[in-house]
């Protein structure tokens, strides 16, 4: 047994109180010791249900809806209920659960934020509260707090801006830290930062949940991120805090203000650079091109295009090559074409991946305006084509084939999320390459028919990075996460291949494999992070330790009563945290 799942809670709640609280609720499971104890008979069904049973009547139910955010609807509901049965559920389905939980339907979740709003979970920070955050934050309920997951909302997914209702992407995202990861939810806080949305379709929702105001920039933002951030610190100094889905002008600044100033990182820059960066380090074993000749183009040069550039340039550099040579061989795309020098308007991260106008001279083009998509493939002639744009569609025939006429084995990435906004599908390109393709897309799609048999679509989501980092950086305490922790996650994530092993095979493991990929990917993180210098009191032969120690299994754990006023939960709760904060060791 570990300390991240305690052997007995013991708690002041009782009756309805104690079913109201989705962290310590059993439903039917609690025992007749218990009931008797808690004062539960009466308000439960008289039989004894055990957790596998609850487990195959949520699924019963689950399946029986017709859409997707339906059965959002209903897990959403079951975590606020009863948060063991939820993830227990989760971690036995990852495959079916996963696209539901998260990607691509807590898409439709944040559109309709509003409307499946019942319960409170995690906190909303709007500026007109930014005085208050010192105060919100101390509430006894937070004190386990490790890792917090948080946005502003402006750049769900593909889906632009959803104001409040981009507080979906933090939720879903910790479910997969528990649910993957093995974090107990009790040290987990998802957090919007309401700073108004210019989505003119929420302003006008009479049922709209967030502040009706248009979107504060400029300083009074960077006031607000400020303010947050301090506060954050004052609290937990030690958290572990995910940016996530802000608008490209305001990812790669924040990350690089506050990088050194606490333990953060940026899931869309890094977690994607690293799961792309893994997933080729993996294709090669199947193409067989060095990494040292791959030639990268990527539609969609914003902070998620750069962040993949950049770790694959530096895989580049440690096999070999110099900086400049590795730099030229990228070839960024955005709305205006390919980046090249001179172009106005550049962001900072943009610049190290700009072309030498030398270096295109000669170019045979369309339009000679403007150098598209296809005019890239069709004269730089990449090994590897990447898509982070969420626009729908991109990569069209022309583009792939084009790949596939100067590739044997050409290497293709439509990234995008949700599943609408894929610049390509699976079926579409292997068609379009002959079936030579090795395609890895951000959300799931279904099955190719391949040589008799159903093959899997590689789904090269963040999820194969971000729950292993987080638990690697926190088993051994790490004070930074730094960019070779994020290297060391890609190559954990390659080596994991099956491909290795067998050509024949998927790039990536499954997913119903996710909590294993994240215990390894943790184990390479934190002997990363011992050494870089980022954990120097851990012995680097107990880390290993460490991260079984951290990781919670979702079951259920006795409850012990009190005997205080049942309606003071502040001792429940300093109970949870007393727990959750003792050193991770193996007991």
């Amino acid at each position: 047994m570990s300390e991240a799942t305690p052997a007995l809670v013991s708690t002041a709640l009782s009756g309805y109180e104690l079913l109201a609280d989705p962290q310590l609720n059993k439903g039917t499971a609690f025992s007749e010791e218990e009931r008797d104890a808690f004062h539960l008979h009466g308000l439960l069904p008289p039989h004894v249900s055990t957790l596998d049973e609850q487990i195959s009547r949520a699924l019963q139910s689950l399946r029986q809806f017709e859409t997707d955010l339906e059965r959002y609807a209903f897990l959403r509901e079951l975590q606020d209920i009863n948060e063991t049965l939820f993830y227990a559920t989760l971690v036995g389905n990852l495959e079916e659960l996963l696209p539901i939980v998260y990607t691509p339907t807590v898409g439709a979740g944040c559109q309709q934020f509003s409307r499946l709003y019942h319960k409170p979970r995690g906190l909303f920070l709007s500026i007109p509260h930014q005085s208050r955050l010192d105060q919100i934050f101390a509430q006894p309920r937070f004190d386990a707090v490790e890792a917090i997951v948080v946005t502003d909302g402006e750049r769900i997914l593909g889906l632009g801006d959803q104001g409040a209702g981009g507080m979906g992407i933090p939720i879903g995202k910790l479910a997969l830290y528990s649910g993957c990861g093995g974090l107990h939810p009790a040290t987990t806080l998802p957090i919007l930062l309401d700073v108004g949305t210019d989505n003119a379709d929420c302003l006008a929702d009479p049922l709209y949940v967030g502040w009706r105001h248009e979107r504060v920039r400029g300083q009074a933002y960077d006031d607000f991120i400020e303010a947050f951030v301090c506060a954050v610190i004052r609290r937990w100094p030690k958290v572990l805090l995910q940016w996530e889905d802000f608008a490209k002008g305001n990812a790669t600044r924040l990350l690089e203000r506050y990088r050194d100033r606490l333990c953060t990182f940026n899931d869309d820059v890094q977690g994607t650079a690293a799961v792309a960066t893994g997933t080729l380090l993996a294709a090669i074993n199947v193409t067989g091109v060095p990494l040292t000749e791959q030639r990268v183009a990527v539609f969609g040069a914003g902070s998620a295009g750069c962040g993949i550039a950049g770790l694959i340039r530096t895989s580049m550099c440690d096999a070999g090559l110099s900086d400049s040579e590795a730099a030229r061989r990228f070839f960024m795309i955005d709305r205006d074409g390919l980046l090249m020098d001179g172009m106005p308007g550049l962001a900072p991260f943009q610049t190290p991946f700009v072309q030498s106008r030398r270096a295109i001279e000669g170019w045979t083009l369309d339009h000679p305006d403007t150098i598209a998509l296809l005019d890239v493939v069709r004269n730089a002639r990449p090994t590897v084509l990447i898509g982070v744009s969420g626009q729908a569609g991109a990569f069209g025939e022309p583009v792939v084939r084009a790949m596939a006429a100067c590739n044997p084995r050409p290497v293709i990435f439509p990234l995008s999320n949700p599943t609408s906004r894929a610049e390509a599908t699976p079926a579409d390109i292997e068609a379009w390459t002959d079936g030579r393709a090795l395609v890895g897309v951000g959300s799931p799609f279904p099955p190719l028919p391949r040589d008799g048999t159903r093959f899997k679509v590689d789904q090269t989501n963040n999820s194969y990075i971000f729950p292993g980092v987080g638990l690697g950086v926190l088993a051994v305490g790490a004070s930074r996460v730094t960019d070779g922790m994020f290297m060391a996650a890609a190559k954990a994530l390659a080596n994991a291949s099956p491909a290795s092993r067998n050509p024949k095979h998927n790039l990536l493991p499954p997913v119903s494999a996710l909590r294993e990929v994240a215990a390894k990917v943790a184990l390479a993180v934190a002997m990363q992070a011992h050494r870089e210098g980022a954990a120097p009191d851990v012995p680097v032969d107990e880390i290993q330790q460490r991260i079984r120690a951290k990781v919670w299994t979702p079951r259920y754990v006795p409850l012990t009563a009190q005997g205080t006023c049942p309606r003071h939960p502040r001792r429940v709760r300093r109970r949870m945290a007393s727990v959750m904060r003792r050193p991770s060791r193996a007991s």
